[in-house]
């Protein structure tokens, strides 16, 4: 897309609500409220339901304009469009089977790209499982790792702070983790 990225806020509502209605999804683009977050550190896209009014809110991170270019985007206005799809339909929405069938159809991940680097990284313990998961911020899987375990075999994992080096495996871990780390 020409003009890339963005040169204001309503702008790039504008832009996702016009690319929105060619979308092949059974959605009202223009139904859909638009919001640009100038707060969002990670998260490029989120969709939002009011289950009182029925109302959908797409909201789009402004710093990811700055990150991704218009192909990557675009990706991320139809992974929120399934989103969208799913609260006016069945009033709720998820990562499940009935999604994961529109993002095939729509050529789109299961997750939307973060625009920022991790933080944190979960590592399993197991030698032989390379499971890892990225974090931002300081979930129960961070500052409580030993009451969590891998995603995919059930060990243990650890938590390393990607800038420091620092890793940890308990709560007692997290706290020194922090008192150490001068920049978290």
């Amino acid at each position: 897309m020409a003009d890339w990225p963005p040169s204001s806020e309503e702008t790039l509502r504008e832009r996702a609500r016009e690319y929105a209605r060619t979308v092949d999804i059974d959605v009202d683009s223009d139904a859909l409220t638009w919001e640009v977050s100038t707060r969002a550190k990670r998260r490029a896209g989120a969709c939002l339901y009011d289950p009182e009014t029925r109302a959908v809110t797409v909201r789009l991170a402004w710093r990811a304009t700055q990150s991704f270019d218009w192909p990557t985007f675009a990706r991320v206005i139809r992974h929120e469009l399934i989103h969208a799809w799913e609260y006016r339909e069945f009033g709720e929405a998820g990562h499940g089977p009935r999604f994961r069938e529109r993002v095939d159809r729509l050529d789109v991940s299961t997750t939307c790209p973060t625009f920022t680097d991790a933080r944190l990284l979960l590592d399993c313990t197991a030698p032989d499982c390379d499971w890892t998961a990225d974090r931002h911020r300081a979930s129960p899987a961070v500052t409580e790792p030993a009451d969590r375990r891998c995603g995919r075999c059930g060990s243990r994992h650890e938590v390393l702070h990607v800038a420091s080096g620092e890793r940890w495996r308990t709560a007692a871990g997290y706290r020194g983790a922090r008192e150490r780390i001068p920049e978290w």
